[in-house]
């Protein structure tokens, strides 16, 4: 026990140790792009906000009760949000922004970073961590993208060396003023970082490419090129700035003008507040392994708001989930909350002790490592999904540019105009699109039954009349959801398909998942209109279904009665209703001589077969034989019809049906055995049998007639074969 105690210590601490060496330059980079807005002189100031934040968030979750090895950092969507909000409110044009001080609207700032923790603590109370869940992936990937992206280009002012901050929109405006040399090094320690597998085995790459960029830069100092190179990040500015505004919140209160500045930062705290909280929650994803338990969204999101608000107090920026420290933390073994309290002790002791060792730290290799960072975050499912889109034979391509449409459009929207109206417009066009696919044709497969036919055994005279007019029986299997948006085409593929040589429609429900009511009074329209024009509709519908309930409304004319739980019931339905003109009136016994298995016999051949047969009557719901009888008669029907039923634990299968002028039972003459399935009489029934040991005399006697009977039962046999091959291949296509 004491091994394993110790063993997870190490990990852990190792994890810790490693983690740290990631969070801290990207929690350096992210703080100086949160002050950009105030000058280059404070660069510091913003890179001692990033570690403050990654080591009061980290330090609150686990006292909060997070006890995973997530690693908190801040983040570029929120980064970049409160670095576009302290611009505005020191552009702003209100009387109360544009005379106040900069110490007063660095208060401001942080009033609105507290108020945005509060708020996303509340969404956690609000419980609404679980939107996340219903944010479709195209959205989600879109957002992650957009972060990759803004975090790579926001670095291309400290890549291309200048001298002071110049937004990302402007950077190649201003390529006279670029130092070729700064680029030289990024491109080092971008390589460095990059291979750093091969140039270090062991070292985190983040640490290799760093080393390998600073060493570059102070070589080409000393060799005399210290004008040809950027700046570092520099010291903490000296003056009126106050890092630790937790003493001064009071002072708002005692504004003359607060009533104005409180509409700022409310709007200004709300948004804060839904950006991160949507990036939390996707981040909880993107971090979260297989056979993880799942992290509670909204515990998250009350632990990073508490961390957040209590970050601003000591002049923190509001941070997240550090994904990239998250997974390297665990890569290295840990797996507690030992190992961020670890992350965050090594931050402290750059706050407290090494931070002015970070003042010389050169811009252009911190912004590489970042570049590189923000090359691995890109979304590789969009990547997966581009290349298939430009793939020979990718099947549904269509479906594939959307998706990536939608992407690329967030991503798009979330740098040009806004995070949160990105992922709000995102998220309705993937609803929009949504609808629009599910509006798709309601159509699975339409066939007719000239060719796919039920599992009912009819006469040779009646399978030749089924061969020439079941065309005029129509199938169509349906799917999905039958709603507004799909119930109208529907309608008019069913008036298409059954323009012509249609009596019969058999609509398939038992794929339809969904049925509103514009769906269900669609239907009873579709009966109306099949009846106006003589055709007649049955419907399949599983009887414990929600669609059953739903079409309790669809009471058309003559619908009673023809609602059927699969598709050979209605089929078999359509084929005696169609055969009802041509067949011999109910009740009416056939002749021998109209029987399938007897079209090639004589009369006299008749007559000598008839004294071995003997005739039979059943009535209505009797036992012919069941299952694992022995057998020992074949049956020839001349009235009525039986059905073959298998017995299941739950219920009963019919196999098949045969009518007058079939035959079954026959593989007691050919093999003996004893009985496969049992046969239930339908109707009261007539039938010839012949036993096994009148069809021994009659091969005696008339070796002739008997062997006549073999070859019937051969052809008998070989046509319900070909018919369920044919069947097979039909339903196939």
């Amino acid at each position: 026990m004491s091994r394993s105690w110790a063993s997870d210590l190490r990990q852990d601490a190792v994890g810790g140790l490693v983690s740290s060496a990631i969070a801290i330059p990207l929690a350096v980079g992210f703080g100086m792009f949160a002050f950009v807005a105030l000058g280059d002189e404070y660069f510091a100031y913003g890179a001692l906000a990033g570690l403050m934040s990654a080591f009061v968030v980290g330090v609150t979750c686990v006292l909060l009760g997070d006890r995973t090895p997530v690693v908190y950092a801040p983040r570029v969507p929120t980064t970049f949000f409160v670095g576009l909000l302290l611009y505005s409110l020191l552009h702003s044009d209100t009387a109360i922004m544009q005379s106040a001080s900069l110490s007063l609207t660095l208060l401001i700032f942080f009033a609105i970073i507290l108020l945005g923790g509060i708020f996303q603590a509340l969404f956690g109370v609000m419980k609404l961590g679980a939107l996340i869940k219903f944010a479709p992936h195209p959205v989600i990937a879109g957002f992650q993208n957009m972060a990759a992206l803004l975090l790579f280009l926001v670095q291309l002012s400290n890549v291309l060396g200048y001298d002071r901050n110049i937004p990302f929109t402007h950077a190649l405006a201003h390529m006279d003023s670029a130092k070729p040399l700064s680029v030289l090094i990024a491109a080092v320690t971008f390589a460095a970082m990059w291979n750093a597998r091969k140039i270090a085995t062991g070292v985190p790459p983040l640490l290799v490419g760093l080393g390998c960029g600073t060493a570059v830069y102070y070589a080409l100092e000393l060799a005399g090129y210290a004008q040809a190179l950027g700046p570092l990040i520099g010291a903490l500015p000296q003056g009126p700035v106050v890092p630790r505004p937790f003493s001064n919140f009071t002072d708002l209160a005692y504004q003359g003008h607060l009533a104005e500045i409180a509409p700022t930062i409310l709007s200004g705290a709300l948004a804060l507040a839904v950006i991160a909280a949507f990036d939390a929650l996707l981040c909880e994803r993107l971090v979260s392994q297989p056979g993880d338990k799942p992290i509670d969204g909204d515990r998250l999101l009350i632990h990073l708001g508490v961390g957040n608000t209590i970050a601003a107090c000591f002049g923190g920026i509001t941070g997240g989930i550090n994904i990239g420290a998250s997974l390297t933390n665990r890569a290295f073994g840990a797996r507690t909350p030992v190992s961020v309290l670890i992350n965050a002790a090594v931050i402290l002791a750059i706050i407290a002790v090494l931070f002015p060792y970070v003042a010389y730290l050169p811009r252009a290799v911190l912004s590489a490592v970042i570049m590189v960072v923000a090359v691995l975050h890109i979304d590789p499912w969009t990547t997966r999904l581009a290349a298939r889109l430009f793939q020979r034979g990718t099947a549904q391509r269509g479906v594939v540019a959307l998706d990536l449409f939608v992407t690329l459009l967030v991503s798009f929207l979330s740098i040009a105009i806004n995070i949160v109206l990105a992922v709000f417009l995102g998220i309705v066009l993937a609803v929009f699109l949504f609808v629009v696919r599910m509006s798709r044709s309601n159509i699975r497969r339409l066939y007719r039954c000239d060719a796919v036919r039920s599992r009912k055994s009819r006469g040779a005279r009646e399978m030749e009349l089924l061969e020439t007019k079941g065309s005029s029986i129509l199938v169509a299997e349906l799917q999905g959801a039958l709603f507004f948006g799909s119930a109208e085409r529907l309608a008019q593929e069913i008036d298409k398909a059954t323009a012509s040589k249609t009596q019969y429609l058999i609509l398939d429900l038992r794929r339809v998942n969904y049925v509103d009511s514009t769906g269900a009074r669609i239907l009873a329209d579709i009966e109306v209109d099949l009846a106006d024009r003589g055709v007649t509709l049955a419907l399949i519908l599983s009887e414990r279904s929600e669609t059953v309930v739903r079409l309790a409304e669809f009471e058309g004319p003559n619908s009673e009665g023809r609602v059927f739980p699969d598709i050979d019931r209605a089929i078999e339905w359509t084929e005696d209703d169609l055969l009802r003109k041509t067949a011999p009136p109910a009740g009416v016994e056939i002749a021998l001589e109209c029987i399938s298995l007897l079209q090639d016999f004589a009369p006299h051949e008749i007559e000598t077969l008839v004294r071995h047969l003997r005739r039979v009557a059943w009535p209505k719901d009797s036992m012919i034989f069941k299952e694992g009888d022995p057998g020992s008669h074949l049956f020839i029907i001349t009235k009525g019809q039986a059905s073959v039923m298998l017995k299941s634990e739950s219920r009963n299968i019919r196999l098949a049906t045969f009518a007058p002028g079939t035959v079954f039972g026959e593989l007691a003459i050919l093999d003996k055995g004893p009985r496969s399935a049992s046969v239930v009489a339908d109707e009261d029934l007539v039938v010839y049998s012949l036993s096994e040991t009148d069809f021994a005399a009659l091969r005696e006697s008339e070796p002739a007639v008997a062997i006549k009977i073999l070859a019937g039962l051969g052809r008998e046999l070989s046509g319900r074969l070909r018919r369920a091959n044919r069947t097979i291949h039909q339903l196939e296509v």
